[in-house]
C-alpha cells in the first residue's frame, strides 16, 4: 500500500510537468487565456482523478473480495469472521451462491455445539441463520425435559410401554388415546403404560400454550416433554428422545411401542403377540415390515431427502412409523448408534438404519396381516383381529373402541 501511495505521487508530478509543457507548446499566456489555460487544466486534471480514483477503486474492491474468500472458507477463522460487522450482508450473499442440501438446527447447551448440517424444515435449501446457532446430530441427549415423570416407571414395572409422539397443541387425540387403548393399564395380566411425547412448540402462543400443558399433565401425569422444537421434520429427534427416555428412565420394562396418534391399537391382541414364547426379549424390532424401498428425491415431496444427508438409493429394511414394537435393550443401543449415524428426517428409516449400523434386522411379526395400514370402513369383526390400524380423526378412534368393545362377540 505504500508504494503505492508513492507511485500515485510520482505521477501527480509527471502529469503536472505535462501540463505545463503542453502550455508552453501552445504558447498559452497573458490574462486573456487565463480561461483556456484554466479548462486545459481542468479537463487533464479530472482525466488524472477519474483514472487515479478508478484504479484505486478497483485494486480496493479486489483486495477486499480476496480477503473474504480466504477467511469464508476457513474453518480456524469461522469465529473471527462472524463478529465482523459486515458478516450478516456477506453471509447471505455465499449462502445464495453457494446453496448445498443442509440437515434441522435446534438449540442446545454450549457444551454441545457441533457444527453439522441441519435437517430444514421446508424443501428449499436453508441459508445459515445469522443467530449463530450451530447445527449438530440427532443425539437425544442434546436435548433437556421440561417434563419428565420419570417416577411412572418406579412404582410399577411395566411389561409394555406405549410411547406416542403429538404435537403439544393436539390436546384431542391425546384424550382420545386416554378414553380408549391408553386408558387400559392392565392387559392381559400385564402391566402396560402409555405416555405422550412432546417437543416445544414454535407457534406466536407457546407461552399460553407451555401453561396449559403443564396443567393437563397434572392431571393425567403422561406427558414428557423435550426441548427440541416439534415439527414434522423433526420426527427423527422425537423418536430418538423417546428411546432415550426409555433407556435411561425405564430400563425395566420388557417391551416399547412407538404408535402414532392417529392410530387404532388393538391393545388386547398386542400383548397376546408378546406373549408367546417364541418373540425374542433382546435385539427385536417388529411391524409392517418396508423392503428395499427407494428414497424421494423430489423436493415437491413430503419425504424428501437430499443425498447429501442419505447418499444411498433405498433405505435399508425398517418397520413402518405408525406403530412397531421393540425389545426395551434396543433403546440404548440406538441412542450410542446415533452418534455415528448422520441424520436424515424420515425416522423410521432411520431406526432401520441405527439396526443395520447395529448388525441387526427387523423380525416380521407372527401375523403379519394383524398390521394394518389404511382402512375404507369400519367392520367390528375386522377391528377385533387387528393390531394397528390408521385412522382419519380422534373422533374415529372413540367412535369405533366403543363399538368394538360393546357386549357381544364382534363376529
Amino acid at each position: 500500500m505504500i508504494n503505492f501511495i508513492a507511485e500515485a505521487k510520482d505521477y501527480n508530478r509527471r502529469s503536472e510537468k505535462q501540463e505545463g509543457g503542453i502550455a508552453a507548446a501552445m504558447g498559452i499566456a497573458g490574462s486573456g487565456v487565463d480561461g483556456v489555460e484554466r479548462q486545459l487544466g481542468e479537463s487533464l486534471s479530472h482525466q488524472k482523478k477519474t483514472l487515479f480514483h478508478s484504479w484505486f477503486r478497483f485494486l480496493l474492491l479486489l483486495s477486499l473480495v480476496v480477503f473474504i474468500l480466504l477467511y469464508a472458507v476457513s474453518d480456524t477463522s469461522l469465529s473471527w469472521w462472524t463478529n465482523l460487522p459486515f458478516h450478516v450482508h456477506y453471509q447471505r450473499f455465499f449462502s445464495l451462491t453457494n446453496k448445498v442440501n443442509q440437515a434441522p438446527s435446534y438449540r442446545i447447551h454450549p457444551k454441545h455445539k457441533v457444527k453439522l448440517s441441519e435437517i430444514h424444515e421446508t424443501t428449499e435449501h436453508p441459508t445459515v441463520p445469522a443467530t449463530g446457532i450451530q447445527y449438530h446430530q440427532a443425539y437425544p441427549r442434546n436435548y433437556h425435559f421440561v417434563m419428565d415423570n420419570s417416577e411412572v416407571c418406579k412404582t410399577k414395572t411395566p411389561f409394555l410401554v406405549l410411547m406416542v409422539p403429538v404435537a403439544p397443541n393436539n390436546v384431542a387425540a391425546r384424550d382420545a388415546i386416554r378414553q380408549t387403548w391408553g386408558k387400559e393399564s392392565l392387559v392381559q395380566g400385564e402391566v402396560v403404560l402409555t405416555l405422550f411425547m412432546l417437543g416445544i412448540s414454535g407457534k406466536a402462543d407457546a407461552e399460553q400454550l407451555q401453561e396449559k400443558l403443564k396443567q393437563e399433565n397434572l392431571k393425567h401425569n403422561d406427558l414428557i416433554q423435550s426441548d427440541f422444537m416439534d415439527t414434522y421434520n423433526n420426527l427423527t429427534i422425537k423418536t430418538m428422545v423417546i428411546m432415550d427416555w426409555l433407556a435411561t428412565r425405564c430400563p425395566t420394562a420388557a417391551y416399547a411401542m412407538k404408535i402414532d396418534s392417529d392410530m387404532f391399537l388393538n391393545i388386547d391382541n398386542l400383548v397376546i403377540m408378546l406373549q408367546k414364547p417364541q418373540i425374542p426379549r433382546v435385539n427385536y424390532l417388529t411391524g409392517m415390515l418396508m423392503w428395499n424401498r427407494p428414497v424421494l428425491r423430489s423436493k415437491n415431496s413430503k419425504w424428501y431427502v437430499s443425498e447429501e444427508m442419505y447418499p444411498e438409493p433405498t433405505y435399508p429394511t425398517y418397520t413402518l412409523g405408525m406403530g412397531y414394537i421393540f425389545s426395551n435393550d434396543l433403546p440404548n443401543k440406538y441412542v450410542e448408534i446415533s452418534k455415528s449415524i448422520k441424520p436424515f428426517n424420515i425416522e423410521d428409516a432411520y431406526i432401520g438404519m441405527c439396526m443395520k449400523k447395529l448388525g441387526l434386522s427387523p423380525t416380521s411379526p407372527p401375523n403379519p396381516s394383524q398390521f394394518k395400514a389404511y382402512n375404507t370402513r369400519y367392520d367390528r369383526c375386522e377391528y377385533s383381529k387387528v393390531i394397528t390400524y390408521i385412522l382419519g380423526s380422534a373422533q374415529e378412534l372413540v367412535k369405533y373402541w366403543t363399538d368394538l368393545k360393546k357386549p357381544g362377540p364382534p363376529c
